[in-house]
């Protein structure tokens, strides 16, 4: 059968390759484990970044490189966050140059008052000269660390220059064939080494980095100077040459830990999850713009109606005591998302949404009334239990299938899953704890609507 490499990926991007690998001996004329890669890549991105799926001619990368790359939700965040930040300092700097030029003004009036001239014609056009040249400076980045091109292909659209830096040569061909058939048409590719373009790029107003996170025998990294490149080595830099840098992080790194390394340059401090699970770290940071820390909790969702935002200030809450509510007597207890769980902003939570925490450690919350906007899940409460065997027999009448999760409990889910005798599945969700008296109790629940 006659047939190209792209009729072949446009005709079968839908069936199996593991089908297709043994039928390679009909199509001679197809570059087969090429064609392989772009239809898993196809397959893939159609489920994490459909737009891209829809563009005929896309090039896509390794099944790895696939997995491993930013979803379409993370990517939008952090597009969302760009455009906010970029008319964030255009809007701090107009303000400190207005500023100063009132006070030039003043000091002009007061000298030509003293002559007998009144000199004020000027000013409007300094002012838009001012403003030209703010707005040129807020409409350009830079990506040091390009890779697959995901989030620059997303970040880019809130600039009218953007350029990707990354040291692969075929990935920066790669990505300068992909960028004009993605619309993006502002963007240079740069294949350069991150740290030597960084000396000598001009001042942009984003500086964006996703520093590799394993070392160099392939173990991950979870330490912010132990990533390439190092941002905290690379610090004095960052700042020169941008009026903010985003760095994005594994999920897996201690937030605080980069924020003392970070020497008091993080404005803000982003935790994604997406369906649940921690997928990134973003850090903003500048000098431009002075304001306290915040810590935003971002769960996801290709549904938007069921995203959830938590934004605080570290430290902003005193400790919440243990539950004033009878764990026993509860009518809801509610489940915090990934990204609350990362991070551990509990004390806030309470505060917030007017809560009781089982204990310090359970992370679970109690209340009396339905909780509006929680962010994460909320169960009414049908029964609870003790470990007692008799008690335990009598909670459980009925129940053949259940969804288990244990928190601050002596058993793993497996354990208790096994003594309880218990399927997994169906709509009720037991949460096994353990109280501020330590008792250990489970809460037989089904989720609240």
């Amino acid at each position: 059968m006659s047939m190209t490499t792209a009729e072949f990926i446009r005709e079968y991007r839908e069936r199996d390759i593991r089908q297709l690998a043994l039928q390679a001996n009909r199509f001679p004329d197809v570059d087969m484990p090429y064609a392989l890669d772009q239809i898993q890549g196809w397959q893939i991105a159609r489920r994490k970044l459909p737009k891209w799926a829809a563009c005929d001619g896309v090039i896509f990368p390794p099944h790895l490189s696939m997995e491993q790359c930013s979803s379409e939700p993370t990517a939008q965040y952090k597009l969302n966050l760009a455009m906010e930040w970029a008319e964030r300092v255009e809007s701090s700097e107009l303000r400190v140059e207005s500023s100063e030029r009132e006070v030039e003004s003043s000091k002009l009036r007061v000298e030509n008052s003293e002559e007998g001239v009144v000199n004020s014609s000027e000013q409007p056009a300094t002012l838009n000269s001012q403003l030209s040249t703010l707005n040129c400076h807020a409409s350009s980045m830079t990506d040091l660390t390009g890779g697959f091109g995901v989030d620059f292909s997303f970040t880019s659209c809130a600039f009218a220059a953007a350029t990707y830096v990354e040291r692969n040569e075929q990935l920066c061909h790669i990505v300068e064939h992909n960028l004009p058939l993605l619309g993006l048409n502002n963007a240079t590719v740069v294949c350069a080494d991150a740290v030597e373009y960084l000396s000598t790029v001009e001042p942009q107003t984003m500086l964006f980095l996703d520093p590799a996170r394993r070392d160099e025998h392939g173990a991950k990294t979870v330490m912010l100077a132990d990533c390439t490149p190092d941002v905290v080595q690379l610090l004095p830099q960052l700042l020169e040459k941008s009026r903010f840098t985003m760095l994005k992080l594994s999920p897996m790194l201690d937030w605080h830990k980069a924020v003392d390394d970070l020497q008091g340059t993080v404005r803000e401090v982003h935790i994604v999850s997406v369906g649940g699970e921690c997928k990134e770290l973003l850090l903003v940071l500048s000098t431009v713009v002075e304001s306290e820390l915040k810590v935003y909790c971002a769960d996801l969702s290709t549904a938007s109606d069921t995203s959830s935002l938590f934004v605080y200030t570290p430290g902003s809450s005193a400790p919440v005591a243990n539950s004033k509510l009878k764990t026993q007597n509860s009518k809801f207890v509610h489940e915090p998302n990934a990204s609350i769980m990362k991070a551990g902003c509990f004390d806030e939570l309470a505060a917030a949404y007017g809560v009781s925490p089982v204990s310090r450690n359970s992370h679970l919350f109690l209340s009396d009334e339905p909780v509006d906007g929680f962010p994460g899940r909320s169960f009414v409460v049908e029964r609870v239990t003790t470990m007692n065997k008799g008690e335990l027999r009598k909670a459980l009448v009925g129940i053949e299938k259940a969804n288990i999760a244990t928190r601050n409990f002596p058993l793993t889910v497996a354990e208790l899953r096994k003594r309880l005798k218990i399927k997994d599945g169906g709509d009720v969700y037991i949460f096994a704890t353990t109280t501020a008296e330590g008792e250990h109790l489970l809460l037989i629940s089904r989720k609240y609507s």
